[in-house]
Order: structure tokens, then sequence, then C-alpha cells
């Protein structure tokens, strides 16, 4: 019996795992098919999968419409206050406390949200509807509520809405890639030294030809050029320095819910010419990490977010392995003292990880990917089956006593 309800709990924390996917969920309602594109285009989709708790507040095609000839900057501005970081259904909504609430979305959280516009409104009016809008004094509730689209647990939750919920704020029109003062954003947030090597050395340049396709910066803050740091940079050659600076940048948008949704190998601006200098990101929880393989640098904060720039703060210099040498392998543990006959003496080693083994590389691969996706798919479609069968035999277990 101990065994079975050990085998039931090792199922649901596996299933539970497994998340969700936006992107999926709106494929199976054609009407939302725009909407659906737009949250792909924007990169909203990642920032929604890297969630556990939301609540998206849908448009169907027709009410799409009004906001299609907006530039995607602007569009990404409009729907990320459709995203609601909070878990919102049917019953909720007509069982908000005094009838009226403001709930933050995805628009406040990028830092570029002035006052209380990054809130929604949502309110139970009369006669049956709930209505949404901005949180700003005098706003009308013109959307409202239509229906329920999918619910998985308290996880995520799709509601239509009449009409989108605009803001002002959010569709004034951004500074173009190219207005964009880059130096000026990385003064502002505290990577006042990495600014100034950009400029210095001329890879500034290199940063600015890549705004208008799409570009990320991880910027070092002040704090990270340590005395220590400054002497390794100071006997680079000149050629190295642009090389090390421009390993801080990709040539790609990736704002942080793309990063926390890749988890794996990333090419930067000096990548290229034979010379690798590639990013491994890995997520735990909210932390995004950032290895060279010489050392490690946390994303700290997002200085800008507007599409396709965004310039994010690390608390470390990044150093690459084809400049510096890698890290050295931690020591082992001391060896207990084992009797030879011990199965732990007999042990064969154990495997090697990901970083060690020859098909690491072949991990990223569209073939390995998709076979992963599958993998995945088919652990998603038994986790159901698995459970109930385990709940039988506990069902059998128990009658039999």
């Amino acid at each position: 019996m101990k065994a079975i309800l050990t085998t039931l709990v090792l199922l649901g924390i596996l299933c539970s795992a497994n998340g969700f996917n936006i992107t999926k969920i709106l494929a199976k309602t054609p009407s939302f098919s725009v909407f659906n594109s737009y949250l792909s285009q924007t990169k909203l989709a990642d920032e929604i999968n890297s969630r556990k708790t939301i609540t998206v507040l849908a448009l169907n095609n027709a009410a799409m419409a009004s906001l299609t000839s907006l530039p995607l900057s602007e569009i990404k501005r409009t729907l990320s206050l459709h995203v609601v970081l909070d878990f919102f259904n049917p019953t909720k909504l007509h069982d908000i406390s005094n009838g009226t609430t403001l709930t933050t979305t995805l628009y406040q959280t990028t830092g570029n949200a002035p006052g209380n516009s990054g809130f929604v409104n949502i309110t139970d009016l009369s006669g049956g509807k709930v209505g949404f809008g901005t949180a700003a004094k005098g706003t009308k509730l013109d959307a409202t509520y239509v229906k329920s689209v999918a619910e998985e647990g308290y996880n995520i939750s799709v509601l239509e809405i009449s009409q989108p919920i605009t803001t002002s704020v959010a569709e004034a029109p951004a500074p173009s890639p190219s207005q964009a003062n880059i130096t000026a954003l990385l003064v502002k947030g505290g990577c006042k030294i990495f600014a100034g090597m950009l400029a210095s050395t001329g890879a500034m340049k290199t940063f600015e030809d890549n705004a208008e396709g799409g570009l990320t910066v991880f910027a070092p803050s002040d704090a990270a050029f340590t005395p220590a740091v400054m002497k390794m940079l100071k006997n680079l050659t000149a050629d190295d320095q642009v090389s090390l600076l421009l390993y801080h940048g990709l040539p790609t948008y990736s704002p942080l819910g793309t990063l926390k949704t890749t988890n794996g190998h990333l090419n930067t601006l000096a990548t290229g010419g034979g010379a690798k200098y590639a990013l491994t990101v890995t997520t735990a929880g909210d932390t995004v990490t950032l290895s060279t393989g010489v050392d490690k640098g946390i994303v700290a904060s997002t200085i800008i977010d507007n599409q396709p720039i965004v310039v994010f703060t690390v608390n470390k210099v990044l150093l690459p392995t084809d400049l510096f040498s890698p890290a050295p392998a931690p020591a082992p543990a001391p060896e207990a003292d084992v009797p030879a006959t011990s199965p732990e003496a007999s042990s064969p080693p154990a495997p090697a990880g990901p970083s060690d083994s020859p098909s690491a590389s072949a991990a990223h691969s569209p073939a390995a990917a998709a076979k992963s996706e599958k993998s995945a798919a088919v652990v998603t479609a038994s986790c159901q089956t698995s459970v109930f069968v385990v709940l039988a035999l506990v069902a059998g277990a128990f009658f039999a006593l």
C-alpha cells in the first residue's frame, strides 16, 4: 500500500510539472488565430508560459481588427494589458469582493507603465455583465466578459472579452530602435562603466546596427567591475576587448519570458568566424542564470523592454572560454572507507552529464527538439491514465482489507 501511494504522489508531481502552452490552447479555437499569432510575434506567449498563475483575456479575430494596423511594439504593449497575473474564472468574476477589483497585468511588470496604467479594473456590473478597463480614473468599462475559453486547474484561465482594453499610455508611440539612446539607458540603469567601454572601443556601433532587427543586452552593473576584473580586461588586446563586450549582446530580441523558456546555448554578437562565444541559459524559478564556462551571471533587472530591444542588468562581467580558461572542475569529495565487496565499490561510473556528452549539441537540433516535444506529449497523455490505474489499485487494496 505504501509503495502504491508513493508511486501515485510521484506521478502527480510529474504531471503537474508539465505546465501549459498558451499557443496550443488557443490553437484549438480558430477564431483566436490572430490574437494567438501576435502573442507569438511579440514573445508574450513565452512570458505567459513561464508563469505559474495567469489569466489571458483573449480577443477574437474581429475584435483584433482595430489593433493590427499598429506597430508591433504598440500591439505588444496593448496585449500585455490583457494578461492578468492572477486567476479568474467565471465563478470568481461574479464573486469579486465589493464588486470591483484592480489587478496587475504584464504591462505593469515592464517598468514602462506610469502610475497605475499597468492595472486593469474588473467590475461585476448589473445584469450579470462583467466589465474590464484600465485603472485610470474615469475610464469606461467598455470591454465585457463573453465566455470562458479554457481553464487548467488554478494555473491558467482563458476568458474571451468583447473588445480590446486600451489606454492612451499603451497606444502612445514609442521611440523607434534607431532613436533609442543605448548609452543613456545604460548610464541610467547603473551600468556606466560598461557604457563607457562600449563607446571607447567602438563596440557600440555593432549594438546599434543590430537594434532594428532585434537586440538583447546583458549589461554588467558598475559593481561587477571589481579591481580583479578590471586588471583582467586591461591585459586583453583591443580586439579581444571588443569580442568580450560583444559577448554581452544577442542578435535577437529575447525578453525575460523567452529567456526563462530557453534553457540552452545562445549565440552572441561575438559569435562567428570560427569563434563560438556562446552563453548557456538556465532557469530556476524566477532566476535566470547565464553560464560562460568560466563564470556565471544572474539577470538582475530589466532596464528597458521595448520590442525589438531589451536591456538587462547582470551581476557579473561575463567571461567567455574563448578568451579565458574554463572554470576548474570541483574537487571530488573524499572517498569513504567502503569494503571491496560492497555494491558501491563495484558500481560503474555515473553516465556523463549533458555538458560532457558527445551528443549534447545535438540536443538542440530541430529533429531532437521534435523528438523531445513528442516524448513530452506522450508523458503528458499517459499521466492521466497512469493515475487512474494506480487509483484503481489503491481502491482494490483498500477493499481487500
